[in-house]
């Protein structure tokens, strides 16, 4: 495969997998603050999914549908759901070739109705979890009709690739900016409802609740989203899936190129997988999700040179 299309598919998964996490995180926050919690504040999200500056962020951060509006529709924001998409259409018609027609139809369905002013106005004047839910369909859409139609090409596993990377990142943003607001702190008081709101803004509170008789307990939250392999949003489980993924494309094993992504994965899935609370305690919190976060980058960084031809 062209490091071109292998490219265009791999950004195409990143930006729609980032699309959904915005679109869950902003639906599930603004139904948080309109339960009047003292306090409430968008700066998280804003800070995990954006790159505001402090001014603009305390511009905004009590304002729900400014923030909205600013996460979704604002073309000057590069993150904005917009763009995403967008960039994602973009790089789907750069590869029509590659990818079934369904796809195409449901990624050019999704600009249209990011595009269409009826989308500002309903932002505006109408419910916005209601706006937030018909935003999110869009992104299941998209991910049930690759997953039914794509065929298990190396097109399918670069997308894939770009999938649970992007996916793994958000999740560990999040876990780092949820607890740095907790000064990383394990054993204070801490409030169930901050923790039931991190977890559905994931889409993880269900199963949380079928895997801990507990209360809403940070460590027990920690366990879920780093090494619950159950749960799809953790970082075990994206690593596992990004490591199957590479090992699926067809490409010369006695490479420099490949040996050396596979040793990067490899590294990082024992570095997560064979660590538990204790290691994590030991290493501190705010440390240990750094070197994720740092290893996770870097295998970005080494896909970009290796086969998409960055400089």
């Amino acid at each position: 495969m062209l490091s071109r299309v292998a490219d265009s598919l791999y950004w195409m998964s990143r930006y729609m997998e980032r699309s959904d996490g915005i679109l869950r995180m902003l639906r599930i926050n603004y139904a948080y603050s309109q339960d009047d919690i003292p306090g409430f504040t968008w700066k998280p999200v804003l800070k995990i999914f954006s790159f505001a500056d402090e001014k603009e962020i305390f511009r905004i951060e009590k304002n729900g549908r400014e923030v909205l509006r600013y996460m979704v529709l604002e073309k000057e924001n590069t993150n904005a759901v917009f763009n995403l998409v967008t960039l994602s259409r973009e790089n789907a018609r750069s590869v029509q070739d590659h990818i079934t027609k369904e796809l195409w139809q449901c990624l050019n369905e999704f600009y249209h109705v990011i595009r269409d002013q009826y989308l500002y106005d309903s932002l505006k004047t109408e419910d916005p979890i209601s706006v937030m839910d018909g935003l999110v369909r869009q992104c299941m859409l998209y991910y049930g009709t690759a997953e039914i139609t794509m065929p298990r090409g190396e097109g399918f596993y670069y997308m894939n690739v770009g999938k649970y990377l992007e996916r793994a990142i958000q999740t560990v943003n999040i876990l780092d900016v949820k607890f740095s607001e907790q000064d990383y702190d394990l054993d204070g008081t801490h409030d169930p409802i901050y923790w039931r709101y991190m977890l559905l803004s994931i889409s993880g509170y269900e199963l949380f609740l079928r895997s801990y008789r507990s209360t809403l307990e940070p460590r027990n939250i920690l366990d879920q989203i780093i090494w619950n392999e159950n749960f799809t949003r953790s970082i075990l489980y994206c690593v596992i899936r990004l490591q199957r993924s590479f090992e699926k494309l067809n490409m010369d094993t006695t490479l420099e190129s490949y040996q050396k992504i596979k040793f990067m994965i490899g590294k990082l899935k024992s570095q997560v997988q064979f660590s538990d609370i204790q290691t994590l305690e030991t290493e501190g919190l705010q440390a240990y999700l750094q070197n994720i976060k740092t290893e996770l980058y870097n295998i970005g960084t080494a896909f970009n040179h290796y086969y998409f031809a960055y400089d």
